[in-house]
């Protein structure tokens, strides 16, 4: 394309200039990308994990690891365009300098070919991220956060039309079976334990009908929590999470593997329908629909932040929504409100049922809601649940609060916003913006 010569050296510079702005278009366009070249330095792979890294894809290496002889029997035996014994002598060694640098940086995954033979006989199998479900068509019944109410989700799962049979195992252990008549399929937007009073019997029913393909479900900030405990990270005891660790320690231990288990298979958001649909945790803006990336989960689970924290040591989070125009319905919950709220193509379904309040879905495509209220308030929220009114403004916080904060931002353009979009907060458990 450069130089009409293939083998003309002096056209490298100019050809991974090119080779580089063509990739970026394609990730830009979340299609797959390969790039076939030696990448034997470290130096020429980190522009190309840098581009990863931006659009929020996983990055993959497979490595052609032949001894020395192979590559200079193969380049000997091809036509037309050999290259001196030098040059390839000089990325082999390359390669072995290089050796510890593969395995440090960031590729998701590493294949070693070892041989010409093993390179014959792989097979590349194309694998979906955890988060798209495009395929998957519907109908949705989609849950707000749940927090360990089981009364109210057994309610609300009967309304929609699901019967829910309790079953008893010969040890005396209790699950559930859901089932629905027309095959709807429930997914809920994280948070399912913590708080609530009945947080192993919210479990017992989700577990066994995810299992048969009847629940779906993402990972929301309290899941996270509870999977990290369950891995033996340390966790600050704190937030509702008490609850969940006092009625999980009466439950044998295979039980709380299979909720390990479960929650690791847990991804940070879903697309649905063929993109028409997405259910993360805190919403996501469009640009990390079907992306992957440690920015991409951050978001997902504790949404988009101004940076800054409030008198409750809670990070401030920014009302994303306003600003939203992409073409899926981002389904979403986190932040407490007294009702369902509709902005532009969002819909928050956290109806603070924990606190008292309701416990809503959404069925789809119907775009019909339906809840059920609160037998009673089981914790006591930190600040107060947002109103339509408070949903209008710039920054997730009550009216009240808002007229307060005098060193808040009053717009989100005013926001301080790095590469990756907006970033900080050091709430509950939320990561800080130097572990992105």
């Amino acid at each position: 394309m450069i130089a009409d010569d293939e083998a003309d050296q002096t056209a490298t510079r100019e050809a991974f200039e090119l080779l580089h702005r063509v990739a970026e278009a394609r990730l830009r366009r979340a299609r797959l990308t390969v790039i076939d070249a030696t990448n034997t330095r470290r130096e020429a792979r980190e522009p190309l994990i840098e581009l990863a890294r931006r659009y929020h894809v996983p990055c993959v290496a497979i490595i052609f690891d032949y001894p020395l002889e192979v590559y200079l029997q193969q380049n000997a035996s091809r036509p037309g365009r050999r290259v001196e014994r030098s040059v390839i002598e000089r990325q082999y060694a390359q390669l072995e300098a290089h050796r510890g640098a593969l395995l440090e940086e960031p590729f998701q995954r590493r294949y070693w070919l070892r041989s010409p033979t093993e390179a014959a006989q792989a097979v590349v199998i194309r694998r979906p991220l955890l988060c798209d479900r495009r395929s998957w068509h519907g109908p949705f019944d989609i849950i707000g956060d749940v927090h360990g109410c089981f009364d109210e989700l057994v309610e609300l799962l009967g309304r929609l039309g699901y019967a829910i049979t309790e079953r008893r195992s010969t040890r005396g252990e209790t699950s559930f079976a859901l089932h629905h008549p027309a095959g709807r399929r429930v997914i809920f937007v994280g948070d399912l334990v913590d708080r609530g009073p009945k947080v192993v019997p919210v479990l017992k029913l989700v577990l066994p009908a995810a299992a048969r393909g009847r629940v779906a479900a993402v990972l929301g900030n309290h899941d996270r929590k509870l999977l990290r405990y369950l891995e033996g990270h340390p966790v600050r005891v704190a937030h509702g999470f008490e609850m969940t660790v006092a009625q999980l320690e009466a439950e044998p231990a295979d039980f709380k593997q299979r909720v390990l288990r479960f929650l690791r298979r847990l991804p940070h958001h879903l697309v649905l329908d063929e993109g028409r649909l997405v259910v993360a945790h805190a919403g996501l803006p469009e640009e990390y629909h079907g992306r992957d990336s440690p920015v991409v989960r951050r978001i997902a689970l504790f949404g988009v932040t101004s940076g800054e924290v409030d008198e409750h040591g809670l990070p401030i989070r920014v009302n994303w929504a306003l600003h939203y125009r992409g073409r899926a319905l981002v389904v979403y919950g986190h932040t407490p409100v007294t009702e369902p709220v509709w902005i532009n193509r969002t819909l928050n379904l956290d109806t603070g049922c924990v606190f008292g309040h309701r416990l809503s879905a959404l069925r789809y495509p119907e775009l019909e809601i339906v809840s059920v209220a609160a037998r009673q308030a089981y914790a006591v929220p930190s600040r107060r649940l947002l109103t339509p009114e408070d949903l209008s403004m710039p920054l997730l916080l009550p009216a009240d609060e808002s007229l307060h904060r005098v060193d808040a931002p009053t717009a989100a353009s005013e926001l301080v916003v790095g590469q990756h979009g907006l970033i900080g907060g050091k709430g509950a458990d939320a990561p800080t913006a130097s572990g992105v």
